[in-house]
């Protein structure tokens, strides 16, 4: 290539006004006609003719390549929107205006608490399909991948939608709750919503959720629920945006989630266990059946290996339905799994390829099948065939998932897990045997009142030497008093610590993890997702 060839455009174009300024001062100017005979050694008057020709032509090509370029007619609109929606590109942001944005997404978010709380699941998605109808069906303008599940369904859409960003597509992701602010909840491109692009969706849809909200209480219906709300906001923003696919996690079971009005490509089933019970039903099949409601004819069901109880109802449904089934343990499998500084080296099969060496800054056994569960989803997105192994291994190794089993200080250590259930203290408990050298664990614990308190506080007995009960800030967090009680049947009195500030719960199980002087202290902050938010928040880690 020479050296033109391999000039910027830019350079191309100062290079080409220089010239053409050149020309205009005279460098290259026709000399003026001169009076009297002509010399014998002047050129002939054609060739001095084609001469001026050439010149002028020359003058003309440059002139026309600058006018025509950006420095007269502007940028084409179409290349800067590319570069604006180019991750690589810094957009400067008013920090006054930034902060009057975040001031009013509070407002909203504040207005929309009042209506009833996202655990208040009602049979019915009329009221979110009919919303939807009104705004031109926005979760009809993209494909999504579903996921439904007990755990698990957060740290797998944030590898799932991480596979796909670096496939090119442009993702919008859907989770809840959030940690730090409300704004996690609708991500596009891996990033919160910003405020501006939070308070234009929420002006859009807001006359829609009145005017069926009016309607619903006519009829003697609830207006839409807070969970309600976000949907619409998360799958009007997708579709707003635009992306190029949805990732969406249900928010509990799956029939009757507010999510369950848009029909997935790829379904994902993460483990289903007891959770939620007063709402889901008090067995495993009875869980699951709900689980198994945003399952679509036609698609791709990927599921982590399952309980017993689980697995009939699962395959009933996918056959039902005509679905393809793709399962944890039989068609797929973690072959592999080595510790590793930050996380663990994986080799993976999915029905497709077998992946090798691939890096995952998550710790374990768990999070490793999260990931298989992810992999194979974007394969099946992707019509089955196996991904490039550098995108998988780029895709993985930069995948985050914060509250879960997160250090997030040390001197002394502090840990933060969003772990909730019985089952997922389960899964803590393993990983953080396998993943760190502990040997003094104060737990500082909060749970909601709906929770299965003593089977939490049980598994959680043998991991922790001490324990501090406390409380998440909302009105559904257990009462300090009764869980401390709970706990000291659990654990010997002396070794169960009582505050209902987390500031002071942390610092105290700080104290009580260095006790002594010995190394191996730990301080693990764990029990609900609402109190992770809050132990990040304090400890600087809350974006």
């Amino acid at each position: 290539m020479t050296d033109r060839d391999d000039q910027r455009p830019e350079d191309r174009d100062d290079r080409a006004r220089r010239e053409m300024l050149s020309r205009r001062t005279g460098d290259h100017a026709a000399p003026p006609a001169a009076s009297g005979p002509t010399p014998a050694s002047a050129a002939t008057p054609d060739s001095a003719e084609l001469a001026a020709r050439e010149v002028q032509a020359e003058h003309d090509r440059a002139a026309q390549e600058l006018v025509s370029s950006g420095l007269f007619s502007g940028p084409d609109p179409t290349v800067v929107d590319d570069v604006l929606a180019s991750p690589d590109v810094t957009v400067v942001v008013d920090p006054v205006a930034r902060a009057q944005a975040e001031t009013e997404v509070h407002r909203v978010y504040t207005e929309i608490l009042t209506r009833a709380p996202e655990h208040d699941v009602q049979p019915s998605l009329d009221r979110v399909r009919e919303v939807l109808d009104l705004l031109g069906e926005p979760q009809r303008a993209y494909p999504v991948i579903h996921i439904a599940g007990t755990n698990g369904k957060t740290s797998t859409a944030r590898v799932v939608e991480r596979l796909l960003r670096e496939r090119g597509l442009r993702t919008g992701r859907f989770t809840s709750p959030h940690l730090s602010t409300v704004r996690e909840r609708i991500a596009l491109d891996g990033e919160p919503i910003s405020p501006e692009a939070f308070l234009r969706t929420w002006e859009d849809v807001a006359p829609y959720i009145e005017m069926v909200d009016e309607r619903s209480r006519a009829g003697g219906g609830p207006r839409l629920s807070f969970f309600e709300v976000f949907v619409v906001m998360g799958y009007a923003a997708f579709a707003d945006a635009p992306v190029d696919v949805a990732v969406v996690e249900t928010g509990m079971g799956g029939r009757w989630d507010a999510t369950n009005v848009a029909d997935g490509v790829v379904e994902i089933l993460t483990p289903i266990s007891r959770d939620h019970e007063q709402w889901l039903g008090h067995t495993l099949p009875e869980i699951a059946g709900e689980k198994v409601g945003i399952l679509t004819p036609g698609s791709t069901v990927v599921s982590a290996e399952q309980h017993e109880e689980v697995v009939p109802v699962v395959r009933e449904a996918v056959q039902a339905l005509g679905a393809r089934l793709v399962v944890d343990g039989q068609d797929m499998e973690v072959v592999d799994r080595q510790l590793a500084v930050g996380g663990q080296m994986l080799v993976l099969r999915t029905p497709a390829a077998t992946y090798t060496d691939v890096f995952l800054p998550l710790h374990g056994a768990h999070q490793a099948h999260n990931a298989l569960l992810a992999v194979a989803a974007v394969e099946a997105f992707f019509g089955g065939g196996s991904l490039s192994g550098e995108v998988v291994e780029h895709a993985l190794a930069s995948v985050d998932s914060p509250g879960r089993l997160e250090l997030v200080r040390t001197s002394p250590t502090v840990l933060v897990d969003a772990a909730h259930n019985p089952a997922g203290v389960e899964v803590l408990r393993a990983a953080l045997e396998e993943s760190f050298d502990l040997r003094r664990v104060v737990g500082v614990v909060g749970l909601m009142a709906d929770k299965d308190a003593e089977g939490i506080l049980s598994g959680l007995e043998p991991m922790l030497t001490e324990i501090v009960i406390t409380r998440a800030a909302t009105d559904r967090a257990h009462d300090v008093e009764d869980l401390a009680e709970l706990a000291r049947d659990i654990f010997d009195p002396e070794r169960v610590h009582v505050t209902d500030r987390i500031d002071e719960a942390i610092d105290l199980a700080a104290a009580r993890a260095e006790y002594g002087g010995e190394p191996g202290g730990a301080v693990l902050v764990t029990g609900s997702v609402v109190l992770v938010g809050e132990a990040r928040f304090l400890l600087r880690r809350g974006s």
